[in-house]
């Protein structure tokens, strides 16, 4: 199949157009060139075209889908916005057999009403990222209705690769990781225990391959998230793991707290990690032939490996406000202890009527 990939570098479309190449398609590739396409050898015998035009310039897209001509299946990895969205569909109409439109589980209306949350739950997320998303969902499947494209939406849920940034409490970064190998102190948000699913980027990419031309799929959403559920503690531990570093010292702090204290920060912990993140993918097992391989254990040494490789872990000393956020909330809970120990009444005191 000839495949048009708009995006094609990030963590996901990476491995992606390495799988689709490998496969035998023929994968162009629409970015503005200002990260290598990387394709294995393993890929080389098949083309890889680049075509370099600026996504978020509409005419410049427009111009430029329009000039290479028509696909069996047109992948978008990178629209964001709806005014993105109105104009994906002005410039793929008429130009392919398939739009593969990469959304997000943040769509998923939080909290959920029910787990594990299906493909079909209501839709609307929190903050703005959610927002646009579920309005770009909401327009291409418009244009579907209306007879304009063939749509697939693949939701992905949390994602990583080895270059990709390592997600925690507090966003993201890899100081988190220096934290733990050092044996430092780390947050989680409220008590730990709501459940996180993390999926390797090449399991997610397989998923991705198995949509195209799929006509099983035309119409259709569907989450593309690890069957493997963590609470958020084993998580860390298993990063600890991962860097072979000391057991983890765990300092559980309310997200409200967070929020109060760090809140560009901790949005997305009150946006997203203070639910339990768990999925139903038994469509996209049956439909895509999706079957993440790569534990989180093994992904995350994997990860782990090519960041200290290529000296990618950055010092967490230069973060000095993840430290006062530890010691302030020490601070506060021997006071907080204090006060009430001297308040205690006598055992006894208390009588039943």
């Amino acid at each position: 199949m000839r495949i048009l990939v708009i995006g094609g570098t990030g963590v996901i479309s990476t491995p992606f157009v390495a799988l689709a190449a490998a496969e035998g398609h023929r994968v162009t590739v629409l970015n503005r060139g200002h990260t290598a396409v990387r394709v294995p050898d393993r890929a080389l015998p098949f083309n890889v075209e680049l075509i370099l035009a600026d996504r978020y310039h509409a005419g410049e897209f427009a111009d430029a889908v329009a000039t290479a001509g028509t696909f069996d299946v047109i992948v978008d990895m990178i629209t964001f916005s709806p005014e993105q969205a109105t104009g994906l569909v002005h410039a793929v109409r008429g130009r392919c057999g398939q739009l593969v439109f990469c959304s997000t589980v943040d769509v998923y209306d939080k909290p959920p009403r029910r787990y594990p949350i299906p493909d079909d739950a209501p839709r609307g997320g929190l903050g703005q990222y959610a927002s646009d998303k579920t309005q770009c969902e909401a327009i291409l499947g418009d244009a579907e209705a209306r007879g304009e494209i063939n749509l697939t939406v693949l939701r992905p849920a949390h994602t990583y690769g080895d270059q990709g940034a390592v997600i925690h409490s507090l966003g993201f970064g890899t100081e988190f990781l220096d934290r733990l190998r050092r044996g430092k102190p780390v947050i989680v948000h409220g008590d730990g225990q709501s459940l996180w699913a993390s999926c390797r980027a090449e399991d997610v990419a397989q998923g991705f391959v198995g949509a195209l031309g799929n006509a099983a799929t035309f119409g259709r959403g569907y989450t593309l998230a690890s069957p493997e559920w963590l609470t958020w503690r084993d998580y860390i531990r298993q990063l600890a793991a991962a860097m072979d570093a000391p057991e983890p010292t765990i300092v559980p702090i309310p997200t409200e707290t967070l929020m109060r204290a760090v809140p560009d920060r901790a949005r997305i912990a009150q946006d997203n990690f203070q639910f339990d993140n768990v999925f139903e993918i038994s469509a996209a097992q049956r439909d895509l032939g999706f079957a993440p391989r790569i534990g989180f254990a093994e992904g995350m040494r994997r990860t782990v490996r090519w960041l200290t490789d290529h000296d990618a872990i950055r010092n967490s000393d230069l973060d000095s406000s993840y430290d006062q956020l530890v010691s302030t909330w020490h601070e506060a809970e021997v006071q907080f202890g204090q006060k009430f120990a001297h308040e205690q009444p006598e055992r006894g005191s208390y009588q039943c009527h």
